[in-house]
């Protein structure tokens, strides 16, 4: 199956994860209640929501209109954790998930085809769980990434390390056309992908912490316009905050997925 789109002469629209390879292009949250997870980020962060055809359990998260993020409330079915999970774009999952377990990484689920297009869900060599997306994307690339994500961290017992994993997998550097740029600014790797920060690397979680939170993750970060309200919101709501700032602030929602809130002037 060809899952490649074509835009109209002279668009930039980006539809298929061919033309951004490399890059995050999605996120889920898998959830155990779906209506209080629906409840909690329409309050925090804004979000209107539509069915999909995986089923009742399952939800896309719309901003302004704009598929932001997919939901999937099976993780007491599945046993599965309560958690964010972030997707890179890839030409081929099964060279990706190859590529992944010869590197010491394991695969978890897949590949698999989901319309509109194929999925695996996997784990690098340090424990931090992430997916890749083959095919075309639910939107345009770049109205996802205006609508509401502004970038992923990693926070992982080795930056370089892990870059240099990722970057393999990826193909981060390679001199292909639209693939990612990585440089290194202080402790830290940053992601660039057609200019913008994509992703940031750093060093510090240890892989035996009995705290999840302090554990090598991935941590999604939403682009809003007041943090001060998203973190009202979040305790009104049954959430918790675990830090704060002016421009950003980490919230946990009543399930325990934790995220992190930016302001859009931050980026």
């Amino acid at each position: 199956m060809n899952h490649d789109t074509t835009s109209p002469a002279g668009a930039n629209s980006v539809f298929s994860t061919h033309s951004v390879s490399g890059a995050p292009c999605w996120v889920t949250l898998t959830s155990r209640d779906l209506k209080a997870t629906e409840e909690f980020y329409s309050a925090v962060l804004g979000w209107q929501w539509r069915p999909t055809r995986l089923g009742d359990h399952f939800r896309i998260a719309l901003a302004d209109g704009a598929p932001v993020a997919g939901i999937a409330a099976v993780a007491a079915m599945w046993q599965m954790a309560v958690a964010w999970t972030p997707y890179f774009a890839v030409t081929s999952a099964n060279e990706a998930v190859f590529r992944v377990q010869e590197r010491g990484g394991t695969a978890a689920v897949g590949p698999l085809s989901i319309p509109p297009g194929r999925v695996a869900l996997l784990a690098d060599r340090d424990g931090a769980t992430f997916g890749v997306w083959e095919g075309k994307l639910f939107t345009d690339w770049e109205t996802w990434r205006r609508a509401q994500p502004a970038f992923i961290r990693l926070h992982t017992r080795d930056a370089f390390d892990a870059a240099i994993f990722y970057g393999e997998v990826l193909d981060w550097a390679s001199g292909r056309p639209g693939c990612c740029e990585v440089q290194y600014e202080g402790d830290e790797v940053v992601l660039r992908s057609q200019g913008d920060v994509v992703a940031r690397i750093e060093s510090g979680a240890l892989e035996a912490a009995p705290d999840p939170t302090i554990r090598p993750h991935w941590q999604v970060h939403f682009a809003v316009d007041d943090v001060a309200a998203c973190v009202r919101a979040a305790e009104l709501h049954g959430g918790s905050v675990l830090s704060k700032g002016s421009d950003e602030a980490v919230l946990r929602d009543p399930d325990g997925a934790q995220f992190t809130v930016t302001a859009r002037r931050g980026r």
